[in-house]
């Protein structure tokens, strides 16, 4: 799975999110920062951890979790290593 699709998919996430306003959903990189960029509460993140779970049809450890920043980069290499371990 490339890097982008698993960016366009986290799109998809993130325009469920009623606290994110749409229009920033139009330039999201790897370093668009969920917090400083997109105003997300941070008890969001671990939401839409668990929604990226279940899209990529993967499981993150605690760990990952836990130690996850809060840019897109962050999900991304998270699903990713997710996908090797499976």
């Amino acid at each position: 799975m490339e890097r982008q699709e698993i960016i366009d998919g986290l799109v998809e996430i993130l325009r469920t999110v009623r606290t994110i306003d749409p229009e920033k959903l139009t330039n999201v990189t790897e370093e668009t920062d969920f917090i400083a960029d997109l105003n997300t509460p941070s008890t969001e993140l671990i939401n839409i951890a668990a929604k990226a779970e279940q899209k990529f049809e993967v499981e993150f450890e605690d760990d990952d979790i836990d130690d996850m920043g809060s840019k897109v980069k962050d999900i991304v290499d998270l699903v990713i290593r997710a996908k090797e371990r499976a």
